[in-house]
């Protein structure tokens, strides 16, 4: 008798395929052989944690929202942790003191990043400034962001677009009768702004990059960074990706974005030949928004180092996505601690108006260096709200020593800089909103003091610093003198949501509906 074909006696004596379970069994022995492995490597003087279940490690204890799983964990073992995550050797910090240690005593043995699976699929193989490894690429681009793209000239020469995307803001809630969506207006004047000096366009309601759906991309973007992907706990199996679906939600955001890119680049290409072939030349005054400084750059001779049009875009996507996440969220959470805390929105709102005064209607830019509470408001924010509350993570080039314990090369490092912001040893009433507390202070936010980190510090720091935090001074700002504000009938602050949206960055679930009444000045 013949032998049955392959799929006949599949189907006849298995109740399910077999393939499945081979694979299953496959990564099973995977699984357990790397545990083994990673077991008989465990250094004694790790920092210490809590004990890692066969297979998956600690990632059972990360939790939807890792800034609390984090935090709880450091009460438990102490501010320096050590987890397995998978089979990836992870330590947390989420104290000033080891901040300082990683941020700044070992910055250049720690300040290369992992290649996170979602970032090479939406960064172009980690060509950006906040992805790519340490190495020569990564320092040429970031040399480029600080002195090119980033420096104090450029975010000054951005002025008119901040003016003009505030006014915008301003005129946006006079016209939302009775009820206005802050977050809404928030998320627009932060798309806006970016637009004006990244793209040297507007970003309008209904406008082009609506109809892309650019703010639904970013929101993907952000949650796909934060996500899960198993490839990045189990190195060589990023194939389960595919399984899962990861990968098929990559793809598409990655391809809407370059899509809307390539059309940006192309249009910025178009006009500089326009302008080669009729001999013309900049007219004096003239700014050149973000994609022209880059690609100025890209086409420069004598460069150590060319860029490629995907080096570009990454870089763009780059400063666009934390740019407008970071103005977004900290003006997003402001205005509802100051409609909490109704006594400091009236000290922030006095000192706004006896500064601006003398019947402008507008703040402008020079003042805010004067507004002691308002830059006090702001670092209260970053400390209770930092944007992205466990920053980016690291990764050790070679062995340290972090207060006192043993950290291997190859050893994945977070620093939690919401548990940092909150930690009682360094604040008195550390879950109050008391901007006070910052009046008189020396501590500020850039990079130097590591009891507020929300920036991040070192050769890792974000760039963009200046630009982020006068495009949040200057709204707020602004907002405060032009009206009062309060919550909707019958809502208490008390009823006010603070749950969190899962992400790379953090906002609040709920959006923000108050009620604004115009200032007479």
């Amino acid at each position: 008798m013949d032998a049955p074909a392959p799929i006949q006696w599949l189907n006849s004596t298995m109740p399910f395929s077999l393939l499945p379970c081979t694979l299953i069994l496959i990564v099973i022995i995977q699984l357990f052989l790397s545990s083994l492995y990673l077991h008989k490597k465990r250094n004694p003087n790790l920092p210490p944690g809590p004990p890692p279940l066969p297979f998956i490690g600690n990632l059972h204890q990360i939790g939807r929202l890792p800034h609390l799983s984090l935090c709880r964990l450091a009460a438990a073992y102490g501010p320096i942790i050590h987890l397995t995550l998978g089979f990836i050797p992870t330590v947390v910090v989420s104290c000033p003191r080891t901040a300082r240690e990683v941020l700044r005593t070992h910055d250049l043995a720690l300040c290369s990043r992992p290649r996170i699976y979602a970032a090479r699929r939406l960064f172009y193989n980690c060509t950006d400034v906040a992805f790519a490894p340490y190495g020569p690429y990564w320092r040429h681009v970031r040399k480029l962001c600080i002195l090119e793209l980033l420096s104090l000239k450029r975010v000054e020469s951005c002025a008119p677009a901040r003016a003009a995307e505030v006014s915008r803001m301003v005129e946006s809630v006079k016209a939302s009768a009775n009820l206005v969506n802050l977050t809404k207006i928030f998320v627009l004047y932060a798309n806006g702004v970016l637009c004006r000096a990244a793209f040297g366009r507007e970003f309008l309601e209904g406008g082009e990059y609506e109809r892309h759906g650019f703010e639904e991309m970013l929101e993907d973007y952000q949650v796909l960074l934060g996500g899960f992907s198993l490839g990045d706990f189990y190195p060589g199996m990023e194939w389960l990706s595919k399984v899962s679906g990861t990968e098929r939600k990559l793809e598409k955001t990655f391809k809407r974005f370059d899509k809307l890119l390539d059309e940006i680049l192309e249009e910025h290409m178009e006009k500089r030949r326009r302008k080669r072939e009729g001999g013309g030349e900049e007219e004096e005054g003239e700014e050149k928004d973000l994609v022209d400084v880059l690609l100025d750059v890209k086409e420069g001779e004598g460069l150590e180092m060319p860029l490629t049009l995907d080096n570009v875009k990454a870089v763009i996507l780059d400063m666009f996505a934390a740019g407008t996440d970071t103005t977004f969220i900290t003006l997003d959470w402001g205005m509802t601690e100051l409609l909490m805390n109704p006594t400091a929105m009236k000290r922030a709102q006095d000192e706004v108006r006896s500064i601006v005064g003398g019947g402008r209607t507008t703040v402008a830019e020079t003042d805010l260096h004067r507004m002691h509470y308002l830059q006090a408001v702001v670092k209260e924010i970053f400390r209770l709200h930092p944007p992205v509350p466990v920053l980016l993570p690291r990764e050790s080039m070679e062995p340290v020593t972090l207060h006192g314990y043993e950290v291997p090369a190859n050893t994945r490092i977070y620093v939690n800089a919401w548990a940092i912001g909150r930690d009682p040893v360094t604040w008195e009433n550390p879950e109050k909103f008391e901007p006070e507390r910052f009046l008189g202070s020396n501590i500020d936010y850039k990079g130097q003091d590591f009891e507020l980190i929300p920036f991040g510090a070192g050769r890792r720091g974000c760039p963009a610093i200046t630009f982020g935090t006068v495009s949040i001074e200057i709204a707020l700002a602004q907002l405060l003198y032009s009206f009062d504000w309060k919550l909707p009938p019958g809502v208490k602050a008390e009823d006010l949501d603070m749950t969190e949206v899962f992400g790379i960055t953090m906002h609040r679930t709920e959006q923000l509906v108050v009620v604004a009444e115009p200032y007479n000045i």
